[in-house]
């Protein structure tokens, strides 16, 4: 793949000194779903505004299909449709005159036909009459990415879409997100529910204070740095680990009735062989055993950590 976004040495300094973007370098792939998770004030919506063009960088480059988002500003944000983590349209306009406003805004002819489209790929047709004011919280978050697909935009920046959104819209808006990707959208997403990202997501980029910790594929990363856990449910409860097996580092769960082994997946020996042989000589037996995957949020969550 080829990037369609490429940002080099990307800064931001704000007038009361805060550094919120220290030297980013992230290229996002054409045709992709890039999740960016960051913790509050880790940089990612100053990045996302930076890039549509809404706030000043202080420094570097970025690119946007070849173009300098400077130099050739309109035909790069011709380009680009954003959903902003703000609930912030015309309360008082209704859902079609809201939505056709914003693609003449591009300078693009009217459409009729594509509005009807993108108002019922996202269960809004219905309302297409309603003042914004009327409709709820989720409704409204569909109304700005329906804003935001009515430029026909190739790339589509989404800063926390399904914040306040209950479970049956967001995964009705991830299979929305889906079909957008398959037909060539590339996708940049924030969001601070993990399991969005590790749902959706090609590849994943972490920030903290300002800078880009890891970007990695989503499936490699999680082979890369994710850990199993094993499991052993007890035939009798511990009260404390036994002083001869804690150089293994278990921990005792479960009301001590279970003991719990993390692993390295990628290293040379996981050591249960010798984790076994040594519960045994120690005169513990187990009922059973289980193994666990770590998560892309115990991923997020340990290199955040780290980065403090």
């Amino acid at each position: 793949m080829t990037a369609i976004v490429s940002i080099s040495k990307l800064t931001k300094t704000y007038a009361s000194g805060f550094r919120a973007l220290k030297g980013v370098d992230l290229d996002i792939e054409r045709g992709e779903i890039f999740a960016l998770l960051g913790p509050n004030g880790a940089g990612k919506t100053t990045l996302i505004n930076i890039v549509c063009g809404i706030v000043n960088r202080s420094g570097g480059e970025i690119f946007v299909d070849g173009r300098d988002i400077v130099r050739d500003y309109r035909a790069v944000r011709a380009m680009i449709g954003l959903v902003p983590q703000e609930l912030s349209t015309d309360m008082f306009e209704t859902v079609w005159n809201t939505v056709s406003f914003s693609r003449g805004l591009f300078g693009r002819p009217a459409n009729p036909a594509h509005i009807e489209k993108v108002l019922r790929e996202l269960s809004l047709w219905d309302k297409k009459d309603s003042k914004i004011m009327t409709l709820s919280g989720g409704m409204k978050r569909r109304v700005l990415i329906a804003k935001a697909l009515s430029h026909e935009p190739s790339i589509l920046f989404l800063d926390e879409p399904t914040a306040g959104v209950d479970v049956d819209l967001r995964k009705d808006m991830w299979a929305v997100v889906r079909a957008l990707r398959a037909s060539g959208v590339t996708i940049i997403l924030t969001t601070h529910y993990i399991e969005e990202a590790e749902q959706m997501a090609d590849r994943v980029g972490v920030i903290a204070n300002g800078e880009i910790l890891l970007v990695e594929d989503k499936v490699v990363l999680m082979r890369k740095l994710g850990k199993k856990k094993l499991e052993i449910i007890l035939h009798e409860r511990l009260d404390e680990v036994p002083p001869a097996l804690r150089a293994l580092n278990l921990q005792l769960a479960g009301d001590g009735t279970r003991l719990v082994y993390t692993y390295d997946t990628q290293g040379e020996r996981t050591g249960i062989t010798g984790l076994l042989t040594q519960l045994r000589e120690a005169g513990i037996t187990m009922r059973d055993l289980t193994t666990t995957q770590s998560s892309l949020e115990d991923i997020f969550v340990d290199l955040v950590r780290a980065s403090k």
